[in-house]
């Protein structure tokens, strides 16, 4: 059974960095796509950040420059590095793999998914 787990959450002042790092177990990178995704208290789940199986990459306007997203496929490991952080980035982060060969964009009814671990940056 697919399994990720999330990890390196926690509590920053406005500016400081994380990074987080999410094991995957039991799946194969092989054509698929993966990302991280946020959702904050009262809010709706929102893509953070996004790599294709060709490296691409894709965030979404408001941590453009700020996070990157990158994996190893080696290590069976997907990261976000989190620089410049602000209050407006808190909330609850969720790794996601979806195999679909190809695909460009993560699909919830196709993804696997973390359990989410929790950022919270203070002003």
């Amino acid at each position: 059974q697919v399994q990720l787990v999330e990890s390196g959450g926690g509590s920053v002042q406005a500016g400081g960095s994380l990074r987080l790092s999410c094991a995957l177990f039991r799946y194969t990178f092989s054509g698929g796509c993966m990302g991280w995704f946020r959702q904050a208290p009262g809010e709706e789940r929102e893509e953070v950040a996004r790599i294709l199986s060709d490296g691409r990459t894709n965030y979404t306007d408001s941590v453009q420059g700020r996070f990157t997203i990158s994996q190893d496929n080696a290590n069976n490991a997907l990261y976000l590095q989190m620089n410049a952080l602000k209050p407006e980035d808190t909330g609850m982060y969720y790794c996601a793999a979806d195999p679909r060969f190809g695909c460009v964009r993560i699909l919830g009814q196709s993804a696997f998914w973390g359990r989410g671990t929790r950022v919270t940056v203070s002003s």
